[in-house]
């Protein structure tokens, strides 16, 4: 047949079935007619004739069928009956329809809000052009104990080789993240996040301002012009998105600014700041230590191995390599990788843990609803019988069941969209700002077609079990016998949800590990009193501040004015408090036989009154006055592992560090976020404590870059309401200083530990939905071995069995299971744990309180989804159940 003739037809099928269908039953009736008259000429009589007519015809409809099967497009129609079939069984079975709809919404949107972080962090490519020939440094370390491949920052001298002798790169650094700052917009001051940044740092992006152009060389060298370019909401927002703005000088850290450039909407930077400022790096200052992020592009008609080269020949060449310090005698070698693969790498572990979770998840859902399709399956073992003793093929029975399960996949797996969408809404709402390294998490078409695909290959993996049973339907005893389930059912059901139950168990296991390791972190001894106190934060990178008498006028007359507060027993200044992120610096002993012997050691700068409103314990010597002054003797105070690496444990009062200054007193560890040799998230190491008058210029300039100072008061009352209070006594102080923020210790003990609280929220996430389905599947194996064997219930109570006798022999099929799968998932874990060693902090990885966590939380649930169905033997009636047989 033409193709032409071949579309008319299939169109004239499937668009006009009702006229083919009455152009068959004429054609039909008409072939039939003709039979009956052949036979009348022959000499029959026309009863004899229609029978034999028939019995040559062999039914009307047999025939009509016959023709569909021909006809182009039958299949679709079978499809569409099949579909319209299936939606009328699952519109009967609702609480069926409701359960698989449930557990695929949130199973395969579990999946969904996971792959969406892994699509976005790992997968989808950077939004700039060309991001294959974009990438990062890394630093290979071999031959020796603590051989590694990673990201490092760069330091000035690296940073000047690499522009200057790396002809195959476009290269940029930038100074790690962003900084706060203050912008005076007309009468008002903003509090904005900046970024600094080297000349090419935006053609590294590929990014060309929408307004004017990006930095010069000339203007990113030390003490060059000071100019800045805008991002475009902060344009839009602050400057009403006014073109005149270019070329016109703004206040920035007090300091006039010329715009020189505005990003394009929706540009997104490593950094994603409001603000860019030239970096200025050289070889003094910062660039002293590596302080400085690198990116680079490769140059057209360059390669990596080219690139590679150039770079391993030119910082090869140093003198004093810091990478050799720690690894004497070890080899090291450089080496680009994909900006995008470092980028995401510090977060990569826990998303694909996470993705493992969620796979976990979808696995547990699969054995559950297998175990649901297949009881319902056998439920309607008479229905398929009838429907096999009629003539039809096991393959369209198969069919049936096959469409039925694609359907509930198809309204789970839209639902699961939802669900994802909201969990990665209410993922966002917990992160704090720019923690993670990208724009935008967004559900965009790689990760429906990863839903659309999920949703059928579990439609596929849970209708597998009942579309295999089909095949083993006996039309005889299914059809006579009116009971559905036998052992080797129950036994495949119960392997299912003992499944369901190991994999459940690791996931528990794992939370459980995080949550002692979050608990164990959270009640570290403060060696202080967090209670009662509020900090201020407020951003003192401004011009006004190099200048040591102006930087201690602020701090006397704030710290003054908090003083004054009602309900404030003192105030005090620190650039760090306990729990937070501190800088550290080199410190070399004066006297005694440690002379000349150097290490890193936490620096803090504080006012006097720091260690009495922190209360924390002075264990030798004094603290600081207003009498250690910038004229006075310098003087230190230093904490007890201080002590212990530098001298011993010994007392250190009357030492000298640094020259000439005096150590005067001793104070308690405190647990911080380490800045140093960071082990665990908190900790505690060496610090030192410097006066805040103290310090010179120069290194003001450079601290107030990375660091915001604290403002603290403690008070007798409510912490909450002392905000107004000290903002005013900032303003007082200086009007053109606003805080940037206002936090309890606890705030910022939960700001250090955002990683860990996130992994447990997100990992115990996974765990209470495994443990859900679980429960379901428990729940639905004793609720269905009740109502499969209700009449042999009935007539055991009959004959005088007990009803907590008969619930104990129906439940046990649940606890046996259950059991099962505890002691499969406590075996999987003793394994599957062990990689997670580098997040897990006091705590072992068997640790016997987790373990017996796990233990009770599944016997609770078991009990439950046990107990709860076999309450349904105490309503059966014994007496009805014998009239009925």
């Amino acid at each position: 047949m033409p193709l032409l003739a071949k579309a008319k037809s299939l169109l004239r099928n499937l668009l006009f079935t009702r006229r083919v269908e009455e152009d068959l039953d004429r054609e039909v009736r008409s072939h039939f007619q003709m039979l009956v008259d052949e036979r009348i000429r022959a000499g029959m009589g026309r009863k004899e004739a229609e029978r034999a007519a028939r019995m040559e015809l062999g039914g009307a409809e047999q025939v009509k069928e016959q023709v569909r099967e021909e006809q182009l497009g039958h299949w679709l129609h079978s499809v569409v009956s099949d579909c319209r079939f299936g939606l009328r069984q699952l519109g009967k079975n609702r609480g069926f329809t409701l359960t698989v709809v449930l557990t695929l919404a949130l199973s395969v949107g579990a999946n969904t809000a996971i792959f969406s972080l892994v699509n976005a962090l790992l997968l989808k490519s950077l939004p700039y052009a060309h991001p294959e020939r974009m990438g990062t440094i890394y630093t290979r370390i071999a031959g020796s104990s603590e051989a590694s491949d990673k990201r490092h920052n760069v330091n000035g001298e690296q940073w000047e080789l690499l522009r200057d002798n790396v002809p195959a790169l476009i290269s940029a650094v930038s100074g790690g993240g962003t900084s706060g700052v203050n912008l005076k917009a007309g009468s008002h001051v903003e509090y904005v996040h900046a970024g600094r940044v080297s000349a090419h740092y935006f053609d590294v992006l590929a990014l060309e301002p929408v307004l004017g152009r990006n930095f010069l060389e000339d203007e990113d060298r030390p003490h060059g012009p000071k100019t800045v370019i805008l991002s475009y909401n902060l344009w839009r927002n602050v400057f009403g998105a006014d073109p005149g703005i270019l070329g016109q000088a703004i206040l920035l850290k007090s300091e006039p600014h010329t715009v020189v450039g505005v990003l394009p909407q929706g540009a997104t930077t490593p950094l994603n700041a409001d603000v860019y400022t030239p970096l200025e790096p050289d070889r003094e200052g910062e660039g002293r230590g590596t302080n400085f992020s690198c990116i680079i592009r490769l140059r057209d008609g360059a390669t990596w191995r080219e690139a590679d080269a150039q770079v391993n020949r030119t910082w090869s060449s140093r003198v004093g390599r810091y990478e050799l310090a720690d690894n004497p005698g070890a080899k090291v070698s450089y080496h680009a990788v994909p900006l995008q693969k470092a980028e995401a790498a510090s977060l990569r572990p826990q998303v694909l843990a996470l993705m493992v979770a969620a796979g976990f998840i979808l696995v547990i859902a699969c054995a559950n609803l297998a175990g649901l399709t297949l009881v319902r399956m056998m439920r309607r073992t008479p229905e398929v019988a009838t429907r096999l003793a009629l003539g039809a093929s096991g393959w369209q029975i198969q069919r049936q069941f096959w469409i039925e399960n694609l359907l509930l996949a198809l309204v789970g797996g839209a639902l699961s969209v939802v669900v994802g969408f909201l969990a990665l809404r209410e993922l966002f709402l917990l992160l704090p700002e720019h923690f993670l390294p990208v724009a935008s998490v967004p559900l965009d078409s790689r990760v429906m077609i990863f839903t659309l695909a999920v949703s059928v290959l579990t439609s596929v993996l849970f209708g597998m079990l009942p579309a295999l049973a089909t095949r083993r339907v006996d039309l005889r005893s299914s059809m006579a016998n009116r009971t559905v389930a036998g052992v080797g059912s129950l036994r495949l059901r119960q392997a299912l949800v003992a499944g369901e139950v190991a994999l459940t168990v690791v996931l528990l296991a794992g939370t459980g590990l995080l949550i002692r390791t979050l608990i164990h972190l959270e009640t570290l001894p403060p060696r202080c009193n967090p209670h009662g106190v509020m900090v201020a934060k407020a951003s003192l990178d401004d011009v006004r501040y190099h200048d040591p008498a102006t930087f201690r006028k602020l701090l006397d007359e704030s710290t003054a004015g908090m003083r004054q507060i009602p309900g404030v027993e003192n105030a005090a200044v620190g650039l760090n408090l306990p729990y937070e992120f501190t800088g550290n610096d080199w410190v070399t002993l004066s006297d005694g036989k440690e002379a000349g012997h150097q290490g890193g050691a936490d620096w803090v700068y504080v006012t006097p009154g720091y260690f009495e409103t922190l209360q924390m314990p002075l264990l030798a010597g004094r603290v600081f006055t207003d009498a250690d002054g910038p004229n006075a003797q310098k003087v230190a105070v230093v904490n007890q592992a201080f002590a212990r690496k530098f001298y011993g444990g010994t007392n250190p009062v009357g030492r000298y560090i640094d020259k000439d200054t005096l150590i005067v007193g001793e104070v308690a560890d405190v647990p911080l976020s380490s800045g140093l040799d960071p082990v665990a998230p908190l900790q505690t190491e060496e610090t030192m404590y410097i006066p805040a008058a103290q310090v010179d210029g120069p290194l003001l300039a450079l601290l107030h870059v990375w660091l915001q100072p604290n403002w603290m008061v403690r008070t007798t009352g409510a912490v909450a309401v002392l905000t107004g209070e000290m903002q005013r006594a900032l303003e007082k102080a200086d009007p053109n200083l606003p805080a940037s923020g206002f936090y309890t210790m606890g705030d910022l003990l939960a700001r250090t530990l955002t990683t860990e609280r996130m992994e447990v929220a997100l990992l115990g996430a996974m765990a209470a939905l495994a443990l859900l389905l679980s429960a379901v599947g428990i729940f639905a194996l004793v609720a269905n071995m009740v109502a499969e064997r209700t009449r042999e219930i009935g007539i055991r109570m009959a004959l005088g069995s007990s009803v907590g006798r008969v619930m104990v022999q129906i439940g046990r099929s649940g606890v046996a299971a259950s059991l099962l799968g505890l002691v499969l998932g406590l075996f999987f874990s003793a394994g599957a744990l062990r990689v997670m060693r580098s997040v897990i902090y006091g705590v072992g990885v068997y640790d016997i309180t987790t373990s017996l966590f796990v233990v009770l939380t599944l016997f609770v649930i078991t009990l439950l989804a046990t107990l709860l169905p076999t309450l349904r033997i105490a309503r059966i009636d014994p007496a009805r159940t014998l009239r009925e047989e």
